[in-house]
């Protein structure tokens, strides 16, 4: 049997040019949104469990599956900022942070349309707790103040949190003191004030969560059974990191399953779209077929009947089934 030779392929597809570019652009479709989730699930991943450090530990209230959720009271504040094996820095300063988190509505840049921004109340020891945040313009707030600095995410989307530029929110106007770069990581996202402050505005007495970091990062086992053991702590404590994992796992798995069930329909789709094509293109031309079938038959006729046979006619006949 012989094979169809490639110079024919490529005329029939040229041919068909229209239903061959669509059937392979639905191909590519389904290619394009399994690149497309795969990718966003991953880069949520990694920007989040970038937002962590290592030796870093974080504490808030068990059950609590994020940091708006938590509560953290004074006295339990002052439990945990008095357990050994806190690191301290050059000036003999314990290396911890009561932080409130909340969520605030802004502006936007871009349309006026408010969106969700995260304001967390940290202190001056913020930048050596996270050191991958970096002060790109201006200077620090200073404590006690209604000074604020912003990561570069909503200093470039937001009306007024530009360098300078004055929010206002929790019936208080915040002046942007600094622009912070935090590496491409989550806090890019949020804008920093005072803790005190920020729990004044937003009229809250307790805090969301408490970041310290650990002298002995080995240390943590045993600290951590302090904390479980002490019955006036109901709280957790987890390895920063950790938290923000398990924070970018469920958006990711859900991402995922989301891309996966539209992938799958998506396939569906172009398999039927592929054999409708097909049997579309096989159906259009019967007659055809058809005629090459009857032709063969009368040359095969005319062979044995001899030179008598009219082959013009049958070569015309021919011409028209095919054209």
């Amino acid at each position: 049997m012989k094979q169809i030779p490639l110079s024919y392929i490529a005329r029939n597809l040229w041919v068909r040019r229209v239903t061959t570019l669509l059937t392979a652009g639905g191909m590519a479709l389904v290619v394009f949104v399994f690149a497309t989730v795969l990718m966003m699930s991953e880069g949520i991943r990694a920007t989040l469990v970038a937002t962590g450090q290592v030796d870093n530990v974080l504490v808030l209230r068990k059950g609590a599956g994020a940091e708006i959720n938590s509560g953290i009271d004074r006295g339990q504040a002052a439990i945990i900022e008095s357990l050994p094996g806190i690191a301290t820095n050059g000036n003999g300063l314990r290396l911890l942070s009561k932080e409130p988190v909340v969520l605030n509505n802004l502006p936007k840049r871009s349309n006026g349309k408010p969106s969700n921004v995260t304001v967390r109340g940290t202190s001056a020891l913020a930048l050596e707790l996270r050191p991958q945040v970096q002060l790109k313009h201006g200077r620090m707030f200073r404590p006690g103040s209604s000074e604020i600095i912003a990561g570069q995410a909503i200093a470039s989307g937001f009306r007024g949190a530009g360098l300078g530029e004055t929010l206002h929110f929790a019936q208080r106007d915040w002046l942007v003191v600094g622009i912070f770069d935090s590496g491409k990581t989550g806090f890019d996202s949020e804008i920093w004030g005072d803790s005190e402050q920020m729990m004044a505005a937003f009229r809250r007495n307790a805090y969301s969560t408490i970041v310290f970091r650990l002298a002995d990062q080995s240390a943590f086992d045993r600290l951590k059974s302090a904390i479980e053991a002490d019955q006036r702590l109901q709280i957790e404590a987890k390895p920063e990191i950790q938290f923000y994992a398990e924070q970018s796992e469920a958006l990711a798995t859900f991402i995922r399953i989301l891309g996966l069930s539209l992938s799958v329909i998506f396939s569906i789709g172009a398999v039927v779209g592929a054999m409708i094509t097909m049997f579309a293109s096989v159906a259009a031309y019967p007659m055809r077929l058809a005629g090459r079938c009857c032709l063969k038959k009368r040359m095969e006729y005319a062979w044995w009947q001899g030179p008598c046979l009219d082959t013009r006619r049958y070569r015309d006949m021919c011409a028209i089934m095919l054209s």
